[in-house]
């Protein structure tokens, strides 16, 4: 543990006496030892870096940094303070600042096989932290219109820019910001339709913007009734558009990933879900692929995909 000095006997004695408290775990009787040695050797790093050890195991961080900051002061170009004050750092969750602490270490002993090790631990800490940060971001962060560029312009160009336009633009960017949101926080979306009614003609006692359609994919039966009861919805409920939600686990029919259509999947096994948009202009078909990553669930950016060989559900409005 301890280096060995030019000490007086006694202080010796109490350094040495330090040691074997240290080496018994008893870090408080340690440091006691050590700090009465350095009364006796103010200017000694040895007794400095010994309490800065002890201070780190008896979890008293600030005082610790501060015994491995003198150790420094007083011996620049030896190792150990700064493997000391990386230590601390890293105790501290300083990770960036320890991590150059130990690379510093490394200057004056490049064969210090605990310090490389500290090194390379440090710097996947780091880049998974980046990482985690980057997550939470994509998590929190949602903002799909960035993806909806072409989409925009092509409602621009069939129904210029009106406020119909505008309105179905927002219609389907806020009716996927809301699924992705979801499934951030539950791992799931609820199979359902969403409709853009019409303020004015529209019987909201009647007609809700949103169908639950949990049933629909089971089978090509329930599927065939769903499609004809939402055709019949969307055209006397006077909607302008509709906007289809569904996970990829509930669809037992039509798997779109299966079978022929399989030579042109390129989501894998991936989870995931589709947002297939509907207006009497206008069909638009997404998978949203989603993965687990350091134990966080993120949406991948939406995909297009041909929405004449992979519909979930035929033309809604004629």
């Amino acid at each position: 543990m301890a280096e060995s000095g030019l000490e007086s006997a006694k202080e010796v004695s109490l350094k040495d006496k330090g040691n074997e408290f240290f080496k018994a775990a008893n870090y408080l009787k340690a440091a006691a030892l050590y700090t009465q040695a350095i009364k006796q050797d103010p200017y000694n790093p040895t007794l400095y870096s010994n309490r800065a050890a002890a201070f780190l195991h008896l979890v008293k961080l600030n005082k610790a940094l501060a015994d491995a900051d003198m150790t420094i002061s007083l011996s620049p170009q030896w190792e150990k303070g700064y493997f000391r004050k990386g230590c601390i750092l890293e105790a501290l969750q300083r990770y960036e600042e320890a991590l150059a602490a130990f690379q510093e270490a490394l200057k004056y002993n490049s064969q210090n096989a605990e310090v490389s090790k500290k090194i390379k631990k440090l710097e996947q800490v780091i880049k998974e932290k980046k990482r985690s940060k980057e997550l939470a971001s994509i998590r929190s962060n949602v903002d799909m219109a960035r993806h909806m560029s072409a989409v925009k312009s092509e409602l621009v160009e069939k129904y210029g820019g009106e406020e119909c336009c505008r309105d179905m633009f927002s219609f389907l960017v806020e009716t996927m910001e809301t699924a992705v949101k979801s499934w951030h926080e539950t791992s799931k979306v609820d199979p359902r339709v969403y409709f853009l009614i019409d303020k004015e003609k529209t019987d909201t006692g009647k007609y809700a913007p949103a169908v639950n359609i949990d049933k629909a994919f089971e089978s090509p039966h329930t599927h065939s009734s769903c499609f004809s009861f939402l055709r019949e919805y969307a055209a006397e409920s006077f909607s302008r558009a509709a906007c289809l939600v569904a996970p990829k686990s509930s669809i037992a029919y039509p798997q779109v990933w299966k079978g022929e259509g399989a030579k042109k999947w390129k989501h894998g096994k991936n989870d995931g879900f589709f947002v297939q948009f509907e207006s009497p202009t206008l069909r638009k078909l997404w998978f949203i692929s989603s993965l687990t990553e350091m134990g966080q669930t993120f949406c991948k950016d939406p995909e297009i995909l041909g929405i004449t060989d992979n519909q979930l559900l035929p033309r809604l409005y004629k």
